[in-house]
Protein backbone atom coordinates (compact mmCIF):
# COMPACT_ATOMS: atom_id res chain seq x y z
CA UNK A 1 0.00 0.00 0.00
CA UNK A 2 1.44 3.39 -1.01
CA UNK A 3 1.65 6.41 1.28
CA UNK A 4 -1.40 8.11 -0.23
CA UNK A 5 -3.54 4.99 0.23
CA UNK A 6 -2.30 4.66 3.80
CA UNK A 7 -3.33 8.26 4.37
CA UNK A 8 -6.85 7.62 3.10
CA UNK A 9 -7.13 4.58 5.32
CA UNK A 10 -5.96 6.58 8.33
CA UNK A 11 -8.47 9.36 7.66
CA UNK A 12 -11.25 6.79 7.33
CA UNK A 13 -10.12 5.24 10.61
CA UNK A 14 -10.28 8.63 12.32
CA UNK A 15 -13.70 9.59 10.97
CA UNK A 16 -15.29 6.19 11.58
CA UNK A 17 -13.59 5.59 14.91
CA UNK A 18 -15.87 5.03 17.89
CA UNK A 19 -15.43 4.07 21.52
CA UNK A 20 -17.79 1.58 23.19
CA UNK A 21 -19.16 3.15 26.36
CA UNK A 22 -21.00 1.58 29.26
CA UNK A 23 -22.68 4.47 31.03
CA UNK A 24 -24.14 4.20 34.52
CA UNK A 25 -26.44 6.75 36.12
CA UNK A 26 -24.96 8.04 39.39
CA UNK A 27 -26.64 6.39 42.36
CA UNK A 28 -27.55 9.76 43.91
CA UNK A 29 -29.89 10.40 40.97
CA UNK A 30 -31.62 7.03 41.00
CA UNK A 31 -35.15 7.34 42.43
CA UNK A 32 -36.60 3.96 41.47
CA UNK A 33 -36.03 0.28 42.13
CA UNK A 34 -34.54 -1.67 40.61
CA UNK A 35 -31.67 0.53 39.45
CA UNK A 36 -31.68 1.24 35.73
CA UNK A 37 -29.40 -0.84 33.56
CA UNK A 38 -26.35 0.92 32.11
CA UNK A 39 -26.63 2.42 28.65
CA UNK A 40 -24.41 0.93 25.96
CA UNK A 41 -23.33 3.51 23.40
CA UNK A 42 -20.82 3.78 20.56
CA UNK A 43 -19.41 7.29 20.97
CA UNK A 44 -17.64 8.85 17.95
CA UNK A 45 -13.98 9.57 18.67
CA UNK A 46 -14.29 13.06 17.23
CA UNK A 47 -17.54 13.76 19.05
CA UNK A 48 -18.16 15.33 22.45
CA UNK A 49 -19.80 13.70 25.45
CA UNK A 50 -22.70 16.20 25.91
CA UNK A 51 -23.86 15.32 22.37
CA UNK A 52 -24.89 11.90 23.73
CA UNK A 53 -27.82 13.49 25.60
CA UNK A 54 -30.48 12.46 23.03
CA UNK A 55 -29.43 8.82 23.49
CA UNK A 56 -29.06 8.85 27.26
CA UNK A 57 -32.00 10.98 28.42
CA UNK A 58 -34.70 8.53 27.23
CA UNK A 59 -32.81 5.64 28.83
CA UNK A 60 -32.63 7.23 32.29
CA UNK A 61 -35.52 9.74 32.32
CA UNK A 62 -37.96 7.52 34.27
CA UNK A 63 -35.68 7.38 37.31
CA UNK A 64 -34.36 10.96 37.49
CA UNK A 65 -35.35 13.24 40.40
CA UNK A 66 -37.17 16.52 39.67
CA UNK A 67 -35.00 19.35 38.37
CA UNK A 68 -33.35 20.85 35.31
CA UNK A 69 -31.19 18.56 33.23
CA UNK A 70 -27.52 19.54 32.89
CA UNK A 71 -25.60 16.54 31.66
CA UNK A 72 -22.02 15.84 32.75
CA UNK A 73 -19.82 12.79 33.04
CA UNK A 74 -17.17 11.40 35.35
CA UNK A 75 -14.61 8.63 35.16
CA UNK A 76 -13.57 7.07 38.46
CA UNK A 77 -14.58 10.24 40.28
CA UNK A 78 -12.93 12.64 37.82
CA UNK A 79 -15.37 15.07 36.11
CA UNK A 80 -14.71 14.99 32.36
CA UNK A 81 -14.11 18.22 30.45
CA UNK A 82 -16.80 18.38 27.81
CA UNK A 83 -14.88 20.55 25.30
CA UNK A 84 -12.17 17.88 24.85
CA UNK A 85 -13.10 15.35 22.12
CA UNK A 86 -14.25 11.99 23.46
CA UNK A 87 -11.39 10.12 21.78
CA UNK A 88 -8.81 12.40 23.36
CA UNK A 89 -10.31 11.90 26.82
CA UNK A 90 -10.17 8.15 26.32
CA UNK A 91 -6.57 8.21 25.06
CA UNK A 92 -5.48 10.39 27.96
CA UNK A 93 -7.33 8.88 30.90
CA UNK A 94 -7.06 5.19 29.98
CA UNK A 95 -3.38 4.32 29.76
CA UNK A 96 -4.44 0.69 29.40
CA UNK A 97 -7.49 1.21 27.23
CA UNK A 98 -10.57 -0.49 28.69
CA UNK A 99 -13.45 -1.61 26.52
CA UNK A 100 -16.17 -0.83 27.14
CA UNK A 101 -15.17 2.40 28.81
CA UNK A 102 -17.16 2.66 32.04
CA UNK A 103 -18.42 6.19 32.68
CA UNK A 104 -20.89 7.67 35.13
CA UNK A 105 -23.44 10.21 33.90
CA UNK A 106 -25.08 12.96 35.95
CA UNK A 107 -28.07 15.14 35.15
CA UNK A 108 -27.94 17.15 38.38
CA UNK A 109 -25.29 18.84 40.54
CA UNK A 110 -23.13 20.30 37.78
CA UNK A 111 -19.58 20.90 39.19
CA UNK A 112 -19.16 24.49 38.05
CA UNK A 113 -15.99 24.83 40.14
CA UNK A 114 -14.25 22.26 37.90
CA UNK A 115 -16.02 22.38 34.53
CA UNK A 116 -16.90 25.37 32.39
CA UNK A 117 -20.65 25.87 31.87
CA UNK A 118 -22.27 23.80 29.14
CA UNK A 119 -25.74 24.48 27.75
CA UNK A 120 -26.01 21.50 25.50
CA UNK A 121 -25.24 21.29 21.79
CA UNK A 122 -25.01 25.07 21.31
CA UNK A 123 -22.13 25.33 23.78
CA UNK A 124 -20.30 22.46 22.08
CA UNK A 125 -20.87 23.94 18.63
CA UNK A 126 -19.50 27.36 19.57
CA UNK A 127 -16.53 25.80 21.33
CA UNK A 128 -15.81 23.93 18.09
CA UNK A 129 -16.15 27.07 15.94
CA UNK A 130 -13.92 29.06 18.29
CA UNK A 131 -11.27 26.33 18.07
CA UNK A 132 -11.54 26.46 14.27
CA UNK A 133 -10.98 30.24 14.39
CA UNK A 134 -7.96 29.72 16.62
CA UNK A 135 -6.52 27.13 14.24
CA UNK A 136 -7.09 29.41 11.24
CA UNK A 137 -5.26 32.22 12.99
CA UNK A 138 -2.29 29.95 13.71
CA UNK A 139 -2.12 28.72 10.11
CA UNK A 140 -2.93 31.92 8.18
CA UNK A 141 -2.31 34.73 10.64
CA UNK A 142 -6.02 35.60 10.63
CA UNK A 143 -9.39 33.89 10.92
CA UNK A 144 -11.28 35.85 8.25
CA UNK A 145 -12.26 32.76 6.27
CA UNK A 146 -13.93 31.23 9.31
CA UNK A 147 -15.54 34.52 10.34
CA UNK A 148 -16.90 34.99 6.81
CA UNK A 149 -18.42 31.52 6.48
CA UNK A 150 -22.01 31.63 5.30
CA UNK A 151 -24.63 30.43 7.75
CA UNK A 152 -25.47 27.47 5.51
CA UNK A 153 -21.79 26.42 5.28
CA UNK A 154 -21.40 26.72 9.03
CA UNK A 155 -24.47 24.54 9.63
CA UNK A 156 -23.35 21.99 7.02
CA UNK A 157 -19.85 21.85 8.49
CA UNK A 158 -21.17 21.28 12.00
CA UNK A 159 -23.63 18.61 10.85
CA UNK A 160 -20.84 16.81 8.99
CA UNK A 161 -18.96 16.58 12.30
CA UNK A 162 -22.08 15.42 14.17
CA UNK A 163 -22.80 12.74 11.57
CA UNK A 164 -19.20 11.70 10.86
CA UNK A 165 -19.53 12.63 7.18
CA UNK A 166 -15.94 13.03 5.98
CA UNK A 167 -16.80 13.85 2.35
CA UNK A 168 -19.13 16.71 3.28
CA UNK A 169 -16.66 18.02 5.83
CA UNK A 170 -13.78 18.05 3.32
CA UNK A 171 -15.90 19.83 0.71
CA UNK A 172 -17.06 22.59 3.06
CA UNK A 173 -13.79 22.97 5.00
CA UNK A 174 -11.80 23.37 1.77
CA UNK A 175 -13.31 26.88 1.52
CA UNK A 176 -11.45 27.84 4.70
CA UNK A 177 -8.04 27.58 2.95
CA UNK A 178 -6.51 25.59 5.78
CA UNK A 179 -4.23 23.69 3.46
CA UNK A 180 -2.59 20.39 4.23
CA UNK A 181 1.09 20.27 5.06
CA UNK A 182 2.92 19.70 1.79
CA UNK A 183 6.14 17.89 1.11
CA UNK A 184 8.01 21.17 1.38
CA UNK A 185 7.49 21.00 5.14
CA UNK A 186 9.80 18.09 5.69
CA UNK A 187 12.74 19.77 7.30
CA UNK A 188 13.89 20.51 10.78
CA UNK A 189 13.90 24.09 12.09
CA UNK A 190 17.26 25.77 11.61
CA UNK A 191 17.51 28.59 14.12
CA UNK A 192 20.70 30.03 12.64
CA UNK A 193 19.13 30.16 9.20
CA UNK A 194 16.02 31.84 10.55
CA UNK A 195 18.01 34.52 12.34
CA UNK A 196 20.22 35.30 9.39
CA UNK A 197 17.51 35.20 6.72
CA UNK A 198 14.57 36.81 8.47
CA UNK A 199 14.96 40.16 6.74
CA UNK A 200 16.03 38.91 3.34
CA UNK A 201 13.51 36.12 2.85
CA UNK A 202 16.25 34.01 1.30
CA UNK A 203 17.52 30.49 1.85
CA UNK A 204 20.74 28.83 0.90
CA UNK A 205 19.13 27.87 -2.39
CA UNK A 206 18.05 31.42 -3.12
CA UNK A 207 14.31 30.75 -2.68
CA UNK A 208 11.89 32.16 -0.11
CA UNK A 209 11.73 30.64 3.36
CA UNK A 210 8.71 28.35 3.48
CA UNK A 211 7.15 27.79 6.88
CA UNK A 212 4.25 25.76 8.23
CA UNK A 213 2.51 26.45 11.52
CA UNK A 214 0.60 23.47 12.85
CA UNK A 215 -2.08 23.94 15.53
CA UNK A 216 -1.39 21.44 18.30
CA UNK A 217 -3.12 20.71 21.57
CA UNK A 218 -0.80 18.80 23.83
CA UNK A 219 -1.85 16.91 26.95
CA UNK A 220 1.00 15.86 29.22
CA UNK A 221 0.38 13.39 32.02
CA UNK A 222 3.27 13.43 34.49
CA UNK A 223 3.82 10.54 36.90
CA UNK A 224 6.56 9.83 39.42
CA UNK A 225 5.99 6.08 39.60
CA UNK A 226 7.74 4.21 36.83
CA UNK A 227 5.94 1.40 35.05
CA UNK A 228 6.72 -1.04 32.26
CA UNK A 229 3.17 -2.11 31.45
CA UNK A 230 0.36 0.37 30.86
CA UNK A 231 -1.94 -1.68 33.06
CA UNK A 232 0.34 -0.73 35.98
CA UNK A 233 0.09 3.01 35.29
CA UNK A 234 -1.34 5.04 38.19
CA UNK A 235 -4.82 6.47 37.91
CA UNK A 236 -5.44 10.11 37.06
CA UNK A 237 -7.69 11.48 39.78
CA UNK A 238 -7.23 15.23 39.30
CA UNK A 239 -6.85 17.55 36.33
CA UNK A 240 -3.91 19.06 38.21
CA UNK A 241 -1.95 16.00 37.07
CA UNK A 242 -2.46 17.01 33.44
CA UNK A 243 -0.61 19.83 31.74
CA UNK A 244 -2.56 21.27 28.83
CA UNK A 245 -0.61 23.21 26.23
CA UNK A 246 -2.02 24.96 23.21
CA UNK A 247 1.05 25.53 21.06
CA UNK A 248 1.80 25.66 17.35
CA UNK A 249 4.61 23.63 15.86
CA UNK A 250 6.55 25.59 13.27
CA UNK A 251 8.41 23.67 10.61
CA UNK A 252 10.90 24.96 8.07
CA UNK A 253 12.39 23.36 5.03
CA UNK A 254 15.82 21.86 5.23
CA UNK A 255 17.07 19.64 2.44
CA UNK A 256 17.58 15.92 2.97
CA UNK A 257 16.05 15.92 6.44
CA UNK A 258 12.59 14.73 7.37
CA UNK A 259 10.78 16.59 10.13
CA UNK A 260 9.46 13.76 12.28
CA UNK A 261 7.01 13.35 15.11
CA UNK A 262 10.02 13.21 17.41
CA UNK A 263 11.10 16.66 16.16
CA UNK A 264 7.60 17.99 16.81
CA UNK A 265 7.43 16.62 20.37
CA UNK A 266 10.93 17.92 21.00
CA UNK A 267 9.88 21.39 19.80
CA UNK A 268 6.84 21.28 22.09
CA UNK A 269 8.63 19.81 25.12
CA UNK A 270 12.36 20.47 24.81
CA UNK A 271 12.83 19.72 28.51
CA UNK A 272 12.05 16.06 27.81
CA UNK A 273 14.86 15.79 25.29
CA UNK A 274 17.78 17.12 27.32
CA UNK A 275 21.02 16.91 25.39
CA UNK A 276 24.50 16.87 26.87
CA UNK A 277 26.72 19.47 25.24
CA UNK A 278 30.41 18.68 25.36
CA UNK A 279 32.60 21.73 24.93
CA UNK A 280 36.35 21.70 24.35
CA UNK A 281 37.21 21.63 28.06
CA UNK A 282 35.32 18.34 28.45
CA UNK A 283 36.94 16.57 25.49
CA UNK A 284 39.65 14.13 26.57
CA UNK A 285 43.13 15.52 25.98
CA UNK A 286 44.91 12.24 25.40
CA UNK A 287 44.55 12.36 21.64
CA UNK A 288 45.66 15.99 21.52
CA UNK A 289 48.66 15.32 23.73
CA UNK A 290 49.70 12.39 21.53
CA UNK A 291 49.56 14.65 18.50
CA UNK A 292 51.87 17.11 20.23
CA UNK A 293 54.49 14.35 20.65
CA UNK A 294 54.82 13.77 16.88
CA UNK A 295 58.24 13.49 15.09
CA UNK A 296 61.22 15.06 16.65
CA UNK A 297 62.18 17.50 13.89
CA UNK A 298 61.49 21.09 14.78
CA UNK A 299 59.24 21.77 11.81
CA UNK A 300 56.96 18.79 12.61
CA UNK A 301 56.80 19.68 16.27
CA UNK A 302 55.95 23.27 15.47
CA UNK A 303 53.21 22.22 13.08
CA UNK A 304 51.70 19.76 15.59
CA UNK A 305 51.81 22.31 18.40
CA UNK A 306 49.95 24.77 16.18
CA UNK A 307 47.33 22.12 15.38
CA UNK A 308 46.85 21.37 19.06
CA UNK A 309 46.46 25.05 19.91
CA UNK A 310 43.98 25.47 17.08
CA UNK A 311 41.87 22.52 18.26
CA UNK A 312 42.01 23.70 21.85
CA UNK A 313 40.99 27.18 20.78
CA UNK A 314 37.92 25.97 18.93
CA UNK A 315 34.59 25.96 20.73
CA UNK A 316 33.95 22.34 19.89
CA UNK A 317 30.42 21.22 20.71
CA UNK A 318 29.02 17.73 20.54
CA UNK A 319 25.38 17.12 21.40
CA UNK A 320 24.21 13.67 22.34
CA UNK A 321 20.96 12.44 23.92
CA UNK A 322 20.94 12.47 27.68
CA UNK A 323 20.56 9.22 29.60
CA UNK A 324 19.04 11.15 32.49
CA UNK A 325 16.66 8.69 34.16
CA UNK A 326 14.79 11.48 35.95
CA UNK A 327 12.88 12.39 32.81
CA UNK A 328 11.49 9.77 30.49
CA UNK A 329 8.98 9.81 27.66
CA UNK A 330 6.73 6.80 28.25
CA UNK A 331 4.12 7.08 25.51
CA UNK A 332 2.81 9.26 22.68
CA UNK A 333 -0.77 8.61 21.56
CA UNK A 334 -2.74 10.26 18.74
CA UNK A 335 -6.24 9.17 17.70
CA UNK A 336 -5.81 5.95 19.63
CA UNK A 337 -2.61 5.18 17.73
CA UNK A 338 0.82 4.97 19.31
CA UNK A 339 2.95 5.97 16.30
CA UNK A 340 6.68 5.57 16.08
CA UNK A 341 8.46 8.86 16.71
CA UNK A 342 10.32 8.50 13.40
CA UNK A 343 7.11 8.88 11.37
CA UNK A 344 7.03 12.04 9.16
CA UNK A 345 5.14 14.74 11.03
CA UNK A 346 3.47 15.94 7.82
CA UNK A 347 1.76 12.54 7.48
CA UNK A 348 0.54 12.68 11.07
CA UNK A 349 -0.86 16.20 10.58
CA UNK A 350 -2.58 15.47 7.28
CA UNK A 351 -4.23 12.25 8.39
CA UNK A 352 -4.79 12.33 12.15
CA UNK A 353 -5.98 15.90 12.69
CA UNK A 354 -9.38 16.60 14.28
CA UNK A 355 -12.09 18.48 12.34
CA UNK A 356 -11.46 21.75 14.23
CA UNK A 357 -8.01 21.55 12.58
CA UNK A 358 -6.06 20.87 15.76
CA UNK A 359 -3.77 17.90 16.20
CA UNK A 360 -4.38 16.46 19.68
CA UNK A 361 -1.34 14.70 21.15
CA UNK A 362 -1.37 12.82 24.46
CA UNK A 363 2.02 12.31 26.10
CA UNK A 364 2.82 10.25 29.20
CA UNK A 365 5.95 11.35 31.04
CA UNK A 366 7.95 9.89 33.93
CA UNK A 367 9.34 12.68 36.13
CA UNK A 368 11.15 12.64 39.51
CA UNK A 369 8.30 14.29 41.40
CA UNK A 370 4.76 14.12 40.10
CA UNK A 371 4.73 17.81 39.21
CA UNK A 372 2.99 18.58 35.91
CA UNK A 373 4.62 20.86 33.39
CA UNK A 374 3.31 24.45 33.24
CA UNK A 375 -0.11 24.99 31.73
CA UNK A 376 -0.71 27.38 28.88
CA UNK A 377 -4.02 28.20 30.39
Amino acid sequence: MDVEAMGREAQKYVWEGAIPLQIHLHESEVTTLPHPSPALVLAPRMGYLPLLLPLLKPHFSSTLPPGVDTIWFEYKGLPLKWHIPTGVLFDLLCAEQERPWNLTVHFRGYPGNILTPCEGEDSVKWSFINSLKEAAYIVNGNCKNVMNMSQSDQVELWHSVLNGNMETYQRVSSKLKLEKVGDQYVGKPNSNLLKSRTNTGETDTGGPVKTGRIPVRLYVWSVSKDFDDLEDAPQIDSWDQISYMNRPVEIHREEDKCFTLRDAVKALLPELFVEKTLIDEEIPRIELEEESRAPSDDESNTRNEEDVEEKQGENVECCCPSDDAETKLKLVRIQGIEPKLEIPFSWVVNNLMNPEHFLHICVFVKVPQAKPLPHDR
